[in-house]
């Protein structure tokens, strides 16, 4: 059969098991699109309002089911504005197929209109990226493509196709398969492919473990990644160990699990730090020590001894030097370890963690009554914790980036892994609503909330209108302060509260109003019980098939002084 380069790239998406694409059409993928409106039957084209949007919905498809997310864009500034969203999914390990198109091959290299050099610029944000020259070999860059954007550490692959590539025609079949794909992706996927862990690699850890009395387990994103909570939650039972989770790890172990310290780092739980200052091993699975976890890698752990167990052979020893590290995939890494497990072991940690635990809460700022003290002003704990009990414990959580989500990360009560999507490596602003709408077109059964703020809403409001459009029943919370709250509390501390250009007072829109021009239900709440309200409505509109904003206001400055 001859086919299209266009052609070919749907039959193969469609093989390896794309059911949905994001994305924006432009000349250059006008092919693309034509062969798209034939298939539309087999795979559905969610249309968003910019490109950006369309890697972060492609992004949050991904963390919320562990397939791989695809999106699509046109060449020049199509394609550079898929670009923080690349850089998001590859800071955060997200399998995403990022397509898009170009001038025709005699036109490359030679500033065409809207040509731009989309595999140079992504190259230091992506696993690996192709330039399609030939349409021979497209069927094979595509298979190899999904093969290398889940193998090892995932993360995201480009496909660069010139506009003549995917109108040329070729011989094409159905059973046309690559042999060799897997030897290919190992070549240019992760080293950690080519490493093999054994034995003696368990015996050592298991060594270290013998000889601790306080150990301690700080899991970050690759335990979601691996599928590995299970194992993790075993792990932490038998040891009796303290678990701290990285913002990527959060869901990795149930938030109210007795051994759940919760986040840690610079924006951490106490208990999380104290568990820390006090342990003599610290098992680190699946975390790459940033700089918002260690607050300075000379003073972090300084008591403990370190194992470091990572599927990428790049973050050992790259920011905090290991006395024992394992290369592999964690499920398989914890399933041998937990096998090797001495029988009776027993940590010292005792009853201290209750003890934090009991402290901890009495210090957390309480709920009001819902009774005529439920006109209290809003907190960011009661919101969080009130949404959560709404929305039941199978929901899927999304933030933006600023105040809001560490205030989601804190009072969250996290159950499950892959419920919590947030942009940790990147902090990418804007990131919230593409990815909601990703997690959702992805969920259809489960609930999806947003928590944003509202300099994040102004980056990505225009997605309101892919959320209309095609009926996802996202709920919006807006914590409206006025302000760019985060670098506010930087201000305050380090800049002597010169609040220059973060106040937003004067610079807002009127986002109910803004709601309602994209046809999206909004409520406006400055207390607990106009909130609780707002809740109980917004219940039977998304039950309806619509989205709904809930824009709750809190004070600028009491709420950071009191999230410590």
């Amino acid at each position: 059969m001859k086919y299209t380069g266009a052609k070919i790239l749907i039959e193969s998406l469609i093989k390896n098991g794309v059911d949905t694409i994001f994305g924006l059409p432009g000349s250059a993928v006008l092919h693309i699109y034509d062969e798209l409106y034939k298939y539309k039957d087999k795979i559905r084209h969610i249309l968003v309002s910019h490109e950006q949007h369309a890697a972060h919905a492609a992004d949050g498809y991904a963390r919320s089911t562990g397939r791989v997310g695809v999106c699509l864009a046109t060449s020049g500034p199509g394609a550079t504005n898929l670009v923080t969203g690349i850089a998001t999914a590859f800071v955060d390990s997200v399998p995403i197929v990022v397509i898009t198109g170009n001038v025709g091959t005699s036109l490359l290299g030679k500033d065409s209109f809207q040509e731009v050099d989309i595999a140079g610029i992504t190259m230091p944000i992506v696993k690996h990226n192709w330039i399609v020259e030939d349409v021979n070999s497209l069927t094979e860059i595509i298979n190899e493509a999904f093969i290398v954007a889940q193998a090892g550490r995932p993360g995201p692959v480009l496909i660069d196709i010139p506009k003549d590539i995917s109108s040329a025609v070729c011989e094409y079949s159905n059973e046309q398969r690559t042999e060799n794909n897997e030897q290919r992706a190992m070549r240019f996927s992760d080293r950690a492919m080519r490493y093999k862990f054994n034995d003696i690699d368990i015996e050592n850890v298991i060594t270290l473990i013998k000889n601790s009395k306080y150990p301690m387990i700080f899991a970050g994103g690759g335990i979601i990644r691996s599928g590995a909570s299970a194992e993790l939650k075993k792990l932490a039972e038998i040891l009796g160990s303290p678990v701290a989770l990285s913002l990527m790890g959060m869901g990795g172990i149930p938030h109210d699990h007795p051994l759940c310290t919760g986040l840690i780092g610079m924006h951490g739980t106490i208990d999380s730090s104290k568990a820390l200052c006090k342990s003599d091993l610290l098992i680190t699975l699946g975390a790459r020590f940033s700089d918002r976890v260690t607050n300075g890698v000379n003073q972090f752990a300084k008591n403990a001894k370190i194992i470091h167990i990572d599927i990428d052979p790049a973050e050992i020893n790259k920011n905090v030097n290991s006395d024992i590290f394992i290369i592999g995939d964690l499920k398989e890494v914890l399933t041998q370890l937990l096998k090797k497990i001495p029988a009776g072991f027993s940590s010292e940690w005792s009853s201290e963690m209750d003890t934090w635990k009991s402290e901890t809460l009495n210090k957390k700022p309480a709920a009001s009554k819902k009774t005529k003290a439920a006109k209290a002003a809003l907190h960011p704990c009661f919101i969080i914790q009130e949404t959560a009990k709404a929305l039941g414990e199978n929901a899927i959580i999304v933030t933006d980036v600023g105040q809001h989500q560490i205030w989601t990360a804190q009072y969250y009560p996290f159950k499950n892994p892959g419920s919590f999507l947030s942009s940790g490596g990147m902090g990418t602003m804007g990131f919230g609503m593409g990815a909601a709408a990703g997690a959702k077109l992805a969920n259809q059964n489960l609930p999806v909330v947003l928590f944003t703020g509202d300099g994040c809403l102004r980056m990505n409001s225009a997605e309101m209108a892919t959320l209309v459009k095609y009926k996802l029943p996202v709920l919006i919370i807006v914590f409206n302060n006025g302000t760019l709250g985060m670098l506010r509390q930087w201000q305050k501390l380090l800049f002597k509260a010169n609040y220059y250009e973060t106040n937003l007072d004067n610079n807002c829109p009127d986002f109910v109003k803004l709601a309602a021009a994209y046809d999206v239900p909004a409520f406006r709440s400055e207390d607990e019980e106009s909130f609780l309200q707002a809740l109980e409505k917004s219940s039977s509109i998304l039950a309806s098939g619509k989205p709904v904003l809930i824009e709750v206001i809190i004070n600028k400055d009491k709420q950071a002084e009191m999230v410590k």
